[in-house]
């Protein structure tokens, strides 16, 4: 039994790096601190417990997470400092050797974090608390509100994938779920929470029920059917299993909205060959003309990695001649990073950091221009947009159904609420339609 008196009025800080999943795990950390009695230092305060949930997608996210350490440990001299996440589970020693650190808590341990804590005297020297892959095994639930209005789910963690490229397989086991029956009671708790929008989150979602039994189809069909949930969202998917039952599903749902995200990370079979993806170029331009038949309004963010091990010039710009011909609307650009004991580092041919950039440039202004494209055609229109609150005298914004982003001026009485605009300009810095509020 812990003993929930040491930490009574002890305040903590949180800092998380990396995807939606690790800001939902860390919004469950703190609800879990939240009943032990410790509450969110604010601005300003001198925290008595750090908690860093990391990332390790990359070198850069490695070197984040690490700045982030040094800046909290420096920033709250005394505090006990925990970090978990994918980082820590690959690199619990050298996170454990950092100066300040006091406990490294892995993938199967960061459920338990209240458990480590112990009288939250300082170590001295950092102790990790990791399981070896093959003991990775169970599911940790996490359904927990985000800075704005929306809630992200956790539906899903780990992956059997095993990209050429990735370590998240090592980061955070083999792939896993809750039951349906108990993501449809956290989705009824948010809705009595007030949450109009949830997030569906996880490494790999379109495999889920590997640990149930059951399907993303027979998930996403479940949670339709949740009372007072006005929105939901699909993460990401990858293409070999965004199947025409789902796309169907959500074209005629009255709450999951026509907004996919799906990965695609290199536009020529020889990369996607190389990246040990299961799937090629043409069956993702299925996958995208599928969801435009069915929904010709739907907003595709897609994943791209440039400059990969293998990745000529050649065949980037054949890449680039395909995504140029998709009708997607976001591109989410990643730079590819060098990561140790992956496949990749067989691959011979090696993209000069200089090229990488070069071609990162040229995918993000593609992006711009589809996204602009896209935005524009909606000027002039009326559709209903759910509202996030902001600080006061700051523009409040929020999305449509196919996720345009809407400003619009300061009001309280806004926060949380879905309200019908009619779609103006561009705003100044072109991120955003301004919005004209129709009663």
């Amino acid at each position: 039994m812990i003993d929930t008196t040491i930490f009574q009025d002890k305040k903590a800080v949180y800092y998380t790096l990396g995807c939606k999943l690790n800001f939902s795990e860390t919004s469950t950390i703190g609800r879990m601190l939240g009943e032990m009695g410790v509450r969110t230092a604010r601005r300003g305060e001198k925290a008595d417990i750090c908690v860093v949930n990391t990332c390790s997608v990359t070198e850069v996210a490695d070197k984040k997470c690490r700045q982030a350490i040094h800046r909290l440990v420096k920033q709250h001299p005394g505090a006990f400092v925990v970090v978990t996440g994918c980082y820590a589970q690959l690199k619990p020693d050298a996170v454990a050797a950092i100066e300040g650190v006091d406990i490294v808590l892995g993938a199967e341990q960061k459920k338990d974090l209240p458990d480590y804590l112990g009288d939250l005297r300082k170590r001295g020297q950092g102790e990790a608390f990791t399981s070896p892959l093959r003991d990775i095994r169970s599911f940790a639930p996490s359904c927990s509100r985000g800075d704005r209005t929306r809630f992200f789910l956790k539906v899903q963690d780990g992956c059997d994938y095993f990209c050429s490229y990735c370590t998240i397989p090592f980061a955070r086991g083999r792939s896993r779920n809750g039951s349906i029956a108990s993501l449809v009671e956290q989705a009824r708790r948010a809705a009595a929470e007030g949450g109009k929008e949830i997030v569906l989150t996880g490494v790999n979602i379109g495999d889920f029920g590997k640990t149930t039994g059951e399907t993303f189809f027979d998930l996403v069909r479940a949670l339709d059917e949740v009372e007072g949930i006005a929105r939901y969202r699909i993460s990401s998917l990858e293409p070999d299993l965004l199947t025409d039952e789902i796309v169907d599903f959500v074209a005629q749902s009255k709450r999951f909205m026509p907004h996919f995200h799906i990965p695609l990370q290199a536009g020529c079979d020889e990369v996607l060959k190389l990246m040990r993806r299961r799937y090629t170029a043409d069956l993702f331009a299925t996958k995208v003309r599928r969801i435009k038949k069915a929904m010709p309004d739907a907003f595709i963010g897609v994943d791209v990695i440039v400059g990969t091990r293998g990745e000529t010039e050649e065949f980037f710009e054949q890449g680039y001649r395909f995504i140029e011909g998709l009708d997607v609307t976001q591109l989410h650009v990643f730079s590819y990073s060098e990561r140790p004991g992956t496949q990749a580092l067989k691959i011979s041919h090696v993209v000069s950091p200089g090229e990488k950039h070069q071609r990162s440039q040229r995918l993000l202004e593609l992006s711009e221009q589809k996204t602009h494209a896209f935005y524009a055609r909606y000027i002039g229109q009326t559709m209903p947009v759910l509202l996030e609150r902001s600080k006061p005298g700051v523009p409040m914004h929020g999305f449509t159904p196919n996720y345009i982003r809407v400003e619009v001026p300061h009001d309280d009485a806004l926060d949380n609420q879905v309200v019908t605009m009619k779609l103006g300009d561009f705003n100044e810095d072109g991120t955003a339609l301004s919005g004209d509020i129709r009663i």
